[in-house]
């Protein structure tokens, strides 16, 4: 496997709390049913968990960005609602990407490792193929 992007996304979860409860923001829109259920099942700060969502969602744009550093963007950056950050029963995070992404990103691999520190949640995001 070759590397060919790298993402990190750092979030600061206080203020993404406060744009999560502002109505018409969109944020909510961006968590897939999955994503809000998973978010919500977490005995501690729910916004931090979605902050962490958010961080790799973000950090999975700019890996992809990074990886045709160069030539123009693909698609337009509101794709959040087409990258999906889901758990398995131990809690490990995997990314599933959906539609247009998915067919833009079909042979790549995206690794994901998701962290929350005090008032601060961070994503980083590895995307390599063969």
């Amino acid at each position: 496997m070759t590397v060919v992007g790298v993402g990190v996304d750092l979030v600061h979860v206080p203020s993404f709390a406060d744009q999560l409860e502002r109505p018409g923001t969109g944020f909510a829109a961006a968590f897939l049913p999955g994503e809000r259920s998973d978010a919500q099942s977490h005995p501690s700060d729910v916004a931090r968990h979605f902050a962490a969502r958010w961080g790799a969602k973000e950090a999975v744009i700019k890996a992809w960005s990074a990886s045709i550093f160069g030539e123009a963007p693909v698609m337009d950056e509101r794709v959040h609602h087409l990258i999906e950050l889901v758990s398995d029963a131990w809690g490990r995070p995997r990314i599933r990407l959906h539609g247009e992404v998915a067919r833009h990103l079909t042979g790549h691999a995206l690794e994901v490792s998701l962290s929350h520190d005090g008032d601060y949640a961070i994503a980083y995001v590895i995307l390599s193929r063969p």
